[in-house]
């Protein structure tokens, strides 16, 4: 009776009560299909505001666009970087559902903050009345401006918990010890970048249009409302999920083995003090077993591999204390994340790109005849394009493309999230280069129009902006399902949600790259010539098309840098057998 509820439990997790989670009971598609629905209210949330933020801050908060350019991608970037924490937090100690909610309350009140702050006029600063671009207006400042960044980085604390626990939390759900359940949680990624664009959807339309022709504190006030809906939905799901027990520090873990490793650097690999066989055989053996029970894809690991030769040392008997014992398990687990680390900065410059979605995209479109017949769009609309073309591309990638590759490869993945990736890095190079083309003509029609100086917007249509627009969201789709699911797969049990939160640091220090771009190149650029390319009040003194084809440039060599990675990286998920055919090439 023992050994048969035993086989009902699923090892390694526990319901939301901390009892044992069972079979039957806990996991599958409907525990996943709360989380995918709490995706749509978070992601409306968030992007209803980020979309239309540069806008916000430039004409209510008075700042200029290339400060508003930066503190947008400043916001942003936080609030992907504090996903770490939040997976962090969720592999380490708590867990992913008590995560998501402690995250959900908090950008819930960093939301009714701002949703004050721009009800109460008092709390911004003086209207400003120039017609004048070259002329600038009164910014936001003192306990206003404090508010104002309260407000933001409570979101952005929020939104990272949120992102850091979520996405694990929902892959969770899926036995990947069978390939149906591993199609399964494929296909949960799929579906999860496909529930941020339907959030994505509502917020660069209804969300955008309710706050330039009602006022901004609608907008934040239908974010608040999303947000404090999805907390209770979340909880509707309690009695479906299976939840990962916490297994302690995974930071812990890697600075011992590199410790370790480095002090026995010291001596010879040789000497008769290496590596004992017999523990190293009986620890492998016992911690592969345990690995099986705590619901691990990967192969047991049997013996110390080859790769990464130096990390080896840590398993060699010294005269190290007691704490710098290492284990093969142990070591294996960190060669495996230093592995995809390589992978991981690739993807940092195709997500810069993707940073000019919110930044300069937005700007030029707001200077452009935004009609579309009598139907006016507003500039932070833009999205549109890619999300729709998102929400067409991900079924029919999940249901046509992966189903046909899989039969002409005769592999369980079809596509590799490497190609996938890799795919998303070629889109963003021609996005980018098609961006450069854009502001070329954008530039050329307001010098011809004589309204360089002028706030009237000029005898072009926004939809020359879309195309960057189109190409920057199918870059997105391809790498951000692909970035997830890689991690996630690859990393060892204990660090799923923190290697997932790898996918949203990319984004994060995407958006800090931009920036700090912004700056270098400003600086450069104000050394060799009167003014900076970058710098102003007026986006058509800018040279924003050399921005642009410096972009091009710079994800052309990161692709090149990606592709030597790729092609020799061996997928610890897979058998040696599997090896030769799910290589990038």
């Amino acid at each position: 009776m023992d050994k048969e509820q035993q086989l009902k439990k699923w090892e390694g997790y526990r319901d939301w009560r901390n009892r044992p989670a069972l079979k039957g009971c806990h996991g599958g598609l409907l525990a996943a299909s709360f989380v995918l629905v709490v995706e749509v209210l978070e992601n409306l949330a968030y992007l209803a505001n980020a979309s239309n933020l540069v806008l916000y801050l430039s004409k209510f908060m008075h700042f200029s666009p290339s400060s508003s350019a930066i503190m947008v991608t400043n916001f942003m970037g936080t609030a992907f970087l504090l996903a770490l924490l939040g997976g962090f937090l969720s592999d380490a100690y708590i867990n992913t559902y008590c995560i998501y909610l402690i995250s959900a309350t908090t950008e819930f009140m960093g939301l009714l903050i701002l949703t004050l702050q721009a009800q109460i006029p008092s709390l911004k600063p003086p209207v400003c009345t120039s017609v004048n671009r070259n002329i600038p207006c009164e910014e936001v400042d003192g306990g206003r401006s404090v508010m104002l960044y309260a407000g933001l980085y409570l979101v952005a604390l929020g939104v990272g918990g949120i992102k850091g626990s979520l996405p694990p939390h929902g892959a969770e759900q899926f036995d990947e010890h069978t390939p149906h359940g591993r199609k399964q949680r494929s296909t949960f990624f799929n579906y999860y970048v496909f529930c941020l664009s339907c959030g994505a959807l509502i917020a660069v339309t209804f969300v955008v249009w309710i706050e330039d022709n009602k006022g901004w504190h609608w907008g934040f006030g239908i974010a608040t409302a999303a947000i404090l809906i999805s907390i209770p939905v979340f909880l509707l799901g309690s009695a479906c999920y299976r939840i990962k027990i916490p297994s302690g520090s995974p930071i812990t873990t890697i600075f011992k083995v590199l410790a370790a490793a480095i002090y026995n650097v010291r001596i010879p690999r040789n000497s008769g003090n290496a590596i004992e066989n017999m523990n190293t055989t009986l620890s492998c053996t016992t911690e592969a077993r345990e690995d099986e029970q705590h619901g691990r894809g990967n192969p047991e690991i049997q013996s110390v591999t080859e790769d990464l030769k130096f990390l080896n040392r840590a398993l060699m008997r010294t005269s190290a204390p007691p704490w710098l014992e290492c284990t093969t398990k142990q070591v294996e687990e960190v060669k495996t994340v230093l592995k995809i680390l390589p992978i991981f900065m690739s993807t940092i410059m195709l997500n810069c790109c993707l940073a000019q979605l919110s930044t300069f995209s937005v700007q030029q479109a707001a200077t452009m005849n935004t009609h579309v017949g009598a139907l006016r769009v507003p500039p932070a609309s833009l999205p549109v394009f890619p999300v729709l073309f998102i929400m067409i591309l991900a079924p029919v990638y999940n249901h046509v493309m992966v189903p046909f590759f899989r039969k002409l490869t005769n592999t369980e993945m079809g596509i590799t999230h490497l190609q996938r990736i890799g795919t998303g890095l070629i889109l963003s190079i021609v996005a980018m280069a098609v961006a450069a083309l854009v502001e070329m003509k954008r530039k050329r029609v307001a010098t011809q129009s004589g309204l360089m100086n002028s706030p009237e917007p000029l005898p072009i249509t926004f939809l020359w902006v879309a195309l960057q627009y189109l190409f920057l969201g199918s870059a997105d789709l391809f790498s951000l399902a692909g970035m997830m699911d890689f991690f996630f797969t690859e990393a060892p049990f204990s660090m799923r949600s923190l290697a997932t939160s790898l996918s949203w640091a990319s984004l994060a220090m995407g958006y800090y790259l931009s920036s700090v771009l912004v700056a270098i190149v400003n600086n450069i650029t104000g050394t060799f010539s009167r003014t900076p390319w970058l710098d102003g009040s007026n986006l058509n003194h800018y040279r924003l098309e050399r921005f642009y084809w410096l972009m091009c440039i710079l994800s052309g060599l990161n692709f090149l840098h990606y592709y030597l990675w790729a092609r020799n990286y061996r997928y610890a998920s897979s058998t040696p057998d599997d090896q030769k055919e799910i290589q990038l090439h």
